[in-house]
């Protein structure tokens, strides 16, 4: 089996869901023969394809035209080098992105596709994928038919690879022009400014719920015990609704799934769409007021009260050490 990796990455370095993704490939391509590759795509992303090789061999595909993240494009090509490589699994995180650029290539190559995996398991020669269904409720089992197969994985899904020494090989690849050439054009990227990183990303999520009155309040509290931790401020999808905090801040089955060192529910009741996006986390404290709130269900730690008098107090003494 040969399995190629879709990098997803920031011009500089992989995203931790990709060396996830990459550590999920190493555990499927286990026999003799197999292999693991990972395609960086971008344009001036040689420190990327660096990253890379420090897990695995590297096909390296730059132009500028794929310096815009533009998903059309780089499943264009994505699609092409699968065929070129005769790639069996083409496999990627669980992202927005990658979910995008991986089923459009899906689309291209005529191949059977499952996303948000979270396990599998061999019977004789199959592969039967685990992936969750119904907010986290069940788990099914899918056998895909047709090659190539794509696939993504959620973050929680492996551990990073240990990195090798000395490198893995990286190889150019040739971008035909044509590939790269659509009707769709970049005009900007536009984001919020933050010093925190995304909540994909942290080891450390800090989340807020309907409990939160205020903008200010959500800022002051989840933002300040968060930066204690150097961690990621997170949402329930009560406050987006509400207009409290953006949309990026999203945690649960209709934001982001996230599965960090630590996370911390404030004033979250536990609804069953926002479990499905944080219960794979390693450790989870919830605080509330309501001791009968769900979110305790699958806490690791539960602290009931009310969250303006336990935050800031949190926050004091974590300041003080």
């Amino acid at each position: 089996m040969h399995v190629l990796v879709l990098a997803e990455h920031d011009g500089e370095r992989l995203r931790a869901g990709t060396t996830a993704a990459l550590g999920f490939a190493r555990e499927l391509a286990n026999g003799e023969g197999d292999r693991v590759t990972c395609l960086v795509l971008g344009d001036s992303v040689d420190a990327v394809a660096n990253d890379a090789a420090t897990f695995v061999p590297v096909l390296l595909g730059s132009h500028p035209d794929l310096a815009a993240p533009l998903a059309d494009r780089w499943a264009t090509v994505a699609a092409a080098v699968v065929h070129s490589q005769s790639i069996d699994l083409l496999l990627g995180a669980s992202s927005t992105f990658s979910r995008d650029i991986l089923g459009r290539a899906g689309g291209l190559l005529g191949g059977a596709m499952a996303s948000d995996v979270t396990g599998f398991r061999r019977d004789e020669d199959r592969l039967i994928w685990q992936r969750p269904m119904y907010a986290g409720a069940v788990t099914a089992s899918v056998v895909l038919h047709g090659n190539p197969l794509i696939v993504t994985v959620r973050p929680n899904a492996a551990e990073a690879p240990p990195r090798i020494t000395p490198p893995a090989s990286i190889t150019p690849i040739e971008i035909d022009t044509q590939q790269v050439t659509t009707s769709t054009r970049h005009m900007g990227l536009d984001g919020r400014p933050s010093h925190r990183p995304d909540v994909t990303e942290a080891s450390v999520v800090v989340s807020g719920g309907r409990g939160l009155k205020t903008t200010e309040d959500f800022e002051r509290l989840v933002g300040g015990l968060a930066d204690q931790f150097l961690g990621a401020a997170g949402s329930s999808r009560a406050l987006v609704d509400a207009g409290l905090t953006p949309n990026d801040l999203q945690v649960g089955q209709t934001g982001k799934v996230v599965a960090p060192e630590l996370y911390i529910a404030v004033g979250i009741s536990g609804a069953v769409q926002h479990l499905a996006g944080m219960k794979n986390s390693r450790v989870i404290v919830a605080i509330n007021s309501d001791p009968h709130a769900p979110i305790f269900e699958v806490a690791d730690y539960g602290i009931v009260g009310d969250l303006y008098d336990i935050v800031p107090e949190m926050i004091q003494q974590l300041d003080a050490n």
